[in-house]
């Protein structure tokens, strides 16, 4: 073929026609203020999100599933959220459940149900799902409980899971076999043959495995109607709401920093990432309309389930704090271990997060205590390290240094202000603050969205 042309064809390919780009509603774009857990999750991520969705036109999950809770009280009610945006309490604002986010739909009805009970109405006016949110099946429950089994059987150790099916969820996803909320809303009986044949692989690697498959779809089609005026393309009702009119738009990570499928305590973590990057993937918007990234904390430390906790107390201290802080978990009941606030953790979660302030719940619960300890290091080997260790053997085995700082032994669950903290508090929040190199936004001394205090 010849790639000669003539003077007008090189004039026309070297000066293409002008294009005139049409520009977005909002040039500038509304900016996504985005609240994380920089422990290992139960920080009390739903109270900041809470405060903020008064004033926010939309709330946003973009991860996890039901295995995250969170608790919001409002007007001495308490509510328990799992799948449901901890905005959907507030009448002024939308919550979205975006596509990173896996939903089993009995557990989400149930949820909805329980709630309506305390209070909560008009919520089908304010939630809005994304279509190509992954759908948790009963048999990925199932399947999850099947696993730990295997894993003690095996290894003498399993990983903590809540049995919730979103691990077994995610791998499905990853090795597309899973299927969306789009399949649901389309071709039910072309959605059936799918379920059918996932059901006949797991089958197939789980002799024992019961599944009443008929039984499933059955329930599947009547939550498939009850849903599908919610059902939208999540994509675009992103960018709509950060390109249309000045919007107020506020993310809710669910689990935590410390349980990101990449930078967590691996393997001890949950299967997504619950870190900053998982708010671009998780919802479908650009990392350049990621505003305010907040990380809560709580002023001492707390996980659940097994895997490597430096700054653990398993002695009286470590019994006051679950006592007194009510460590049991909101999704499945069980104590929290509790330690020393660790600020290589924070540091950590930091790193990754790009926190712009930090939220510290919980400082009421050290009132009692005669001396408070803080991690401020690791060592390895007698020598201070400068990273978070990957590999949890050597994580197991690092010396905590502390420094130690003389209790207020003063309540505080009434104070409301800065100024009002007993000196010795104020001290400990400043001390956090600066060695962390993020400023602290608010500091928690109670359930109730009244109990946190704005520092500016």
């Amino acid at each position: 073929m010849s790639l000669n042309r003539s003077a007008n064809d090189r004039k026309s390919f070297t000066n293409p026609p002008s294009v005139t780009l049409k520009r977005p509603r909002n040039d500038s774009g509304n900016k996504v203020t985005v609240v994380l857990g920089a422990q290992w999750g139960d920080e009390g991520k739903g109270k900041v999100v809470d405060l903020l969705a008064t004033e926010s036109d939309i709330v946003c999950r973009c991860q996890g599933g039901n295995n995250a809770g969170h608790t919001v009280v409002v007007n001495e009610k308490e509510y328990d959220f799992h799948l449901l945006p901890s905005g959907i309490i507030s009448t002024k604002c939308t919550s979205f459940i975006g596509n990173g986010v896996v939903i089993h739909l009995p557990g989400l009805f149930e949820e909805i149900d329980k709630n309506e009970k305390k209070g909560l109405k008009g919520w089908e006016k304010r939630l809005i799902i994304s279509d190509r949110a992954h759908i948790v099946f009963d048999f990925h429950q199932a399947v999850d409980g099947l696993q730990e089994t295997q894993r003690q059987a095996q290894e003498g150790k399993n990983i903590g899971t809540t049995k919730k099916g979103i691990g077994p969820t995610y791998a499905c996803k990853a090795s597309r076999t899973g299927l969306r909320i789009c399949d649901l809303m389309a071709d039910f009986n072309e959605f059936s043959t799918r379920v059918k044949n996932l059901v006949q692989q797991y089958q197939s690697m789980y002799p024992t495995l019961k599944v009443d498959a008929d039984g499933e779809l059955k329930k599947l089609k009547e939550y498939a109607e009850r849903i599908r005026p919610l059902v939208r393309d999540g994509v675009y009702f992103m960018y709509d709401a950060i390109h249309g009119a000045p919007k107020k738009i506020l993310v809710e990570g669910a689990n935590a920093a410390l349980l990101d499928i990449d930078f967590g305590t691996y393997p001890f973590v949950t299967s997504s990432n619950c870190t900053v990057g998982g708010v671009c993937t998780g919802l479908g918007i650009p990392p350049a309309y990621i505003g305010d990234v907040f990380g809560v904390s709580k002023a001492y430390t707390t996980r659940v389930g097994i895997g490597a906790f430096p700054t653990e107390q398993l002695n009286a201290v470590g019994e006051l704090l679950q006592t007194r802080g009510h460590e049991v978990g909101v999704t499945t009941g069980r104590k929290r271990r509790c330690g020393w606030l660790d600020l290589v953790i924070l540091k950590y979660a930091h790193m990754i997060n790009g926190f712009t302030a930090i939220a510290l719940t919980k400082l009421d619960i050290l009132d009692v205590l005669d001396e408070i300890k803080v991690g401020v290091a690791y060592k390895i080997n007698g020598k201070r390290v400068p990273y978070f260790p990957a590999n949890m053997d050597v994580l197991q085995e690092v010396e905590v240094e502390y420094e130690t700082f003389s209790g207020w032994k003063t309540d505080t669950s009434a104070v409301r202000k800065w100024n009002d903290l007993p000196p010795k508090a104020q001290n400990y929040i400043r001390f956090v603050e600066n060695h962390v190199g993020v400023p602290i936004k608010w500091v928690g001394v109670g359930k109730s969205r009244e109990c946190m205090i704005q520092m500016f």
